[in-house]
């Protein structure tokens, strides 16, 4: 059975008050249209069709690929919307499931269940409902005094005995194809000038057939978001359900309210989140980790049994056993390898540690290849860059540099070299050597292990 999601993304989103598309803002992460499409793909077999008009553009090329795009213009209304997609997929699929991409939160699994309702119904329709003291402006269920469902009524046009009703239309449906287009074309047009997709269900109910309907009980996946309030209360909704994940994963949250991760964060079990952490983008945390307070992570990988304290790591890669903080900052292209201290006030662009190596407070680790069990002394500052490009530095294994070491590059220090204090080196040191001064000079060769 051929079964095709329709999403529909057409509208303007002006309560929004952006620029930016409103399906296209952002909820933990990803936009609120990926969440959408991921679910309906999830519950049907086909590739999805995404019905677009307000910043089609933007969503055109946001989607790629993953969908088809058929344009609503104008637009009137949620049937008119549906009707779109007529020219795919009338005698191709044998179900249609439609949802809107303004409903990040509706499950995988709910929509997984509105299907296989409709699969073993005989009539044309099946519909998801929501028991709901607050009815979020949805339109009314109305059942006949046998239960079954009658009709849809728009909170504007319902009437006062039916504004009282509880069982609220979610906005989710599964169709009979075949029955769905021409259904969609006796729709009659309502005094806004639209045709609403929900007069389908009046369509059905006066030719005989049974629309059934399903009631999912989770509050969260009824929240369309029309303004920057549903925004937030949509964003404070997922990432409830993505920590209560994590935490049924095995990983310990000290105060879940305060501790955000995006979408597809990964994090292994027996690590633990500490308040203030954002763990964002493409991020790996792995096992029996320490991340935060107030630690932001950013794209990065981060091995197991690392402590990482008030510090930022941006497109960085940490390996296993690593300790940094407080407020060291990893930047793009950084690799701490296994064992490896970054003390407080520190920063690394585009350079690796090698295992084992210290570095001290207030320092900059720039372009730079450093050895295995290297000191990097307080205050030391790789000078990479010469207005012009990026130069790099290499320090060899065992090597001590001293306390506000200037390493001026293009630069090499060779294996068990030492710095003193204060040195400026602008020149090459050679294995087991001692420079000293400004400029560094070797002084004498340091005692080989």
């Amino acid at each position: 059975m051929k079964i095709t999601p329709v999403l529909l993304a057409a509208g303007l989103g002006t309560r929004m008050k952006s620029n930016t598309p409103k399906i296209l803002h952002p909820v933990c992460g990803q936009p609120m249209l990926a969440y959408a499409l991921t679910a309906a793909r999830s519950a049907s077999t086909e590739k999805p069709v995404v019905v677009i008009g307000h910043g089609a553009g933007a969503v055109r090329d946001y989607l790629g690929d993953a969908a088809r795009c058929v344009l609503q213009d104008p637009q009137l209304g949620t049937g008119h919307a549906v009707l779109q997609a007529e020219s795919l997929l009338r005698g191709v699929s044998d179900l249609v499931l439609v949802t809107y991409a303004d409903m990040p939160l509706l499950r995988p699994e709910t929509l997984t269940r509105l299907v296989e309702t409709q699969q073993q119904n005989p009539g044309p329709a099946t519909i998801l409902t929501v028991i709901a003291p607050d009815p979020r402006g949805f339109g009314r269920v109305v059942r006949g005094a046998d239960g079954k469902v009658q009709a849809i009524v728009e909170e504007a046009a319902a009437a006062p005995e039916q504004l009282s009703i509880y069982e609220l239309n979610v906005g989710a449906y599964c169709f009979q194809s075949d029955w769905l287009w021409d259904a969609l074309h006796r729709i009659p047009v309502s005094k806004k000038g639209e045709y609403y997709l929900t007069d389908t269900v009046e369509l059905a109910v006066r030719a005989g057939l049974p629309v059934q309907a399903i009631v999912t009980g989770d509050q969260a996946e009824i929240i369309g978001i029309n303004t920057r309030i549903h925004l937030a209360e949509a964003e404070a909704a997922m990432r409830q359900r993505i920590n209560a994940a994590h935490m049924l994963a095995g990983v310990t949250f000290i105060d879940p309210a305060a501790t955000y991760v995006q979408a597809g964060v990964t994090i292994g079990r027996d690590t633990v989140i500490w308040p203030g952490t954002y763990l964002e983008g493409n991020t790996t945390i792995g096992e029996g980790c320490q991340i935060g307070p107030e630690t932001v992570v950013r794209d990065s990988g981060i091995g197991n049994n690392c402590k990482v304290f008030k510090s930022v790591v941006e497109e960085a890669w940490v390996e296993e056993d690593v300790d940094m903080g407080p407020y060291a900052h990893l930047r793009k292209g950084a690799r701490l390898c296994s064992g490896v201290h970054m003390g407080n006030f520190g920063e690394v662009k585009d350079s690796t540690l090698g295992p084992g190596t210290k570095m001290g407070h207030f320092s900059y680790i720039g372009n730079a290849t450093i050895g295995r069990e290297v000191n990097i002394g307080a205050g030391t500052i790789t000078c990479n860059y010469d207005g012009v490009r990026k130069n790099p530095t290499e320090i060899g294994d065992g090597t001590f540099i001293g306390s506000d070491t200037m390493l001026v590059a293009p630069l090499k220090i060779g294996k068990r070299a030492q710095t003193g204090a204060g040195a400026v080196v602008t020149k090459d040191v050679p294995d087991d050597t001692l420079v000293v001064g400004v400029p560094a000079r070797p002084i004498k060769k340091t005692s080989k292990e």
